[in-house]
């Protein structure tokens, strides 16, 4: 009878475990915030968004105020069209704030930057965010470092 009781508590606590570590997942990725409460959708345009992902941070002034709900291309534009959800309690910002495409650190994560703009209307529903920079991609930036090197010697 004891080693059934033992089953019993070692039973428990493998699903105590998992519970821990389940919340834990949910904590980090930021699961348990996510479609909570109201918000409403926006969207921006891009030529490169580079690593961005959905459910990427929408950031203002480092604060996540969003996420990024959806990534298309628009083969028409050849733009990326990337729908964002902003919390409701977030509903001051201009209609002329611009979105950029930022990195967390060197080599950390991207996300959305929102840089509020002066305007007296507000962003709702629906908007686009015309003002936009595209992600800043590496391969490109060293690519014309270098042509430029070769520039300035052929100028010798």
């Amino acid at each position: 009878m004891t080693s059934r009781k033992i089953e019993i508590l070692v039973g428990l606590f493998v699903a105590a475990a998992i519970a821990a570590f389940f919340m834990l997942a949910m904590s980090v990725s930021n699961m348990s915030s996510y479609g909570a409460g109201d918000s409403y959708e926006i969207k921006a345009r891009f030529d490169n968004i580079g690593g961005l992902k959905v459910r990427s941070p929408v950031a203002a002034g480092g604060v996540t105020i969003g996420r990024v709900t959806e990534i298309q291309y628009n083969s028409d534009t050849y733009e990326a069209v990337v729908s964002m959800t902003i919390e409701e309690q977030y509903n001051k910002f201009p209609v002329d704030t611009a979105a950029s495409i930022l990195t967390s650190g060197l080599l950390g994560e991207q996300f959305v930057g929102f840089e509020p703009g002066a305007e007296e209307d507000f962003l709702k529903n629906g908007d686009v965010i015309d003002l936009t920079q595209s992600a800043l991609v590496l391969e490109q930036i060293i690519g014309q470092f270098l042509y430029s090197q070769s520039d300035d010697e052929k100028t010798e």
